[in-house]
């Protein structure tokens, strides 16, 4: 991944963006031309209250500069990290601002592949947000990419078999969501990245569950997580009702899951609903939510090679 930084900035007393800021250099040097690139693109065809929203894009000698909503309840990460887990309320409603995400990104043919606790953000009025689309890619319907990405907790099977993967690694990482909220970790943790790939390709059949995650959520997170062996060890995901996640009503057969029975999605989608996870801010550019960072030591180099001509 590019080396970033990012910050709160203040454009003036009544509203506050983030500003994603990534040195041209080191781009250049880790050949993420088209990296960068293809974040903006996806960002700019994005419009969705559970995305993070993109305002501008520009650049200078040393940087190009992506200037972003600026989600000031914090990161979600955060909160779990003080907390230790979540309730099953709680654990819900964060998982069905990232279903409603999910649902529009592969409503036009977006896949994310990089869900995890650090890239959701509450906005000021206590709803998840997905940030960060460095992962994200736009492809046709039934076809698969292969690029190897994603946090190794959270990375499906085929994607760790290089067998081509599409929008069924998604729904994946979801289950493993899951999981993480209401227990304060991945279920597949190893020492290293390949034993927590090897512990990924046992299966959640191989998992006991504990006790903190009652029987419906359980459900959900092994069947969005379940598994088929063939005789050449192909991955072959094991949605709900047994039918692809590339079809459009994967989506419904998650919110139509008994763990959610009573959840208000209605409510959800107008933002009308009760929220757990709320945190008072003292006005519309109060960043103190926000871990602090020290200033950035030295001055990048320019880098004049024009690649960025369009940004």
């Amino acid at each position: 991944m590019v080396e970033l930084k990012e910050k709160i900035k203040v454009k003036n007393e009544n509203m506050a963006f983030a500003m994603k800021y990534i040195k041209k250099k080191h781009v250049v040097d880790t050949k993420q031309q088209e990296h960068i690139y293809s974040e903006k693109k996806i960002l700019e065809q994005i419009c969705s209250p559970f995305i993070v929203k993109l305002y501008h894009t520009f650049k200078d000698s040393k940087y190009v500069y992506i200037l972003l909503e600026a989600c000031l309840g914090g990161e979600l990460w955060s909160l779990l990290r003080d907390r230790g887990s979540f309730d099953e309320a709680t654990t819900k409603f964060c998982v069905a601002c990232v279903t409603e995400a999910f649902d529009y990104l592969h409503h036009i043919g977006i896949i994310y592949r990089d869900l995890k606790p650090e890239n959701l953000r509450l906005d000021a009025e206590g709803y998840i947000k997905l940030v960060d689309c460095g992962f994200a890619k736009k492809i046709g319907s039934g076809q698969k990419t292969w690029r190897f990405c994603g946090t190794p907790e959270y990375v499906a099977p085929e994607v760790i078999l290089s067998k081509g993967h599409d929008f069924s690694v998604d729904f994946w990482s979801l289950g493993i969501l899951v999981y993480d909220l209401l227990t304060g970790s991945p279920p597949f943790c190893g020492a290293d990245q390949m034993m927590t790939y090897n512990l990924i390709l046992k299966g959640i059949e191989k998992l006991d569950f504990p006790k903190i995650i009652t029987r419906r959520p359980e459900d959900l997170i092994r069947r969005l997580c379940s598994m088929v062996y063939s005789d050449y060890i192909q991955y072959t995901c094991m949605p709900l009702s047994a039918k692809s996640y590339n079809l459009r009503n994967g989506i419904n057969d998650i919110k139509k899951h008994r763990w959610f029975c009573g959840f208000n999605w209605d409510g959800l989608k107008v933002r009308k609903l009760t929220l757990p996870l709320k945190r008072e801010l003292s006005g519309p550019t109060d960043y103190s939510y926000f871990d602090s960072y020290p200033p950035e030591e030295g001055t990048p180099p320019d880098e004049l090679l024009g690649w960025d001509k369009d940004f």
